[in-house]
């Protein structure tokens, strides 16, 4: 199964407020993800 990177999820970084897209490391996890990097979590 091929995806495309327009028709993954998104959400915006609660730290930064850019938009990132869903990852496969946070395929259980993706409804409480709300940083798009360590850095932004950490800031």
């Amino acid at each position: 199964m091929v995806h495309k990177k327009l028709t993954l999820p998104t959400k915006i970084c609660a730290t930064c407020g850019r938009p990132f897209a869903w990852r496969k490391k946070w395929q259980r996890d993706w409804d409480n993800v709300r940083y798009c990097s360590d850095k932004c979590r950490a800031a």
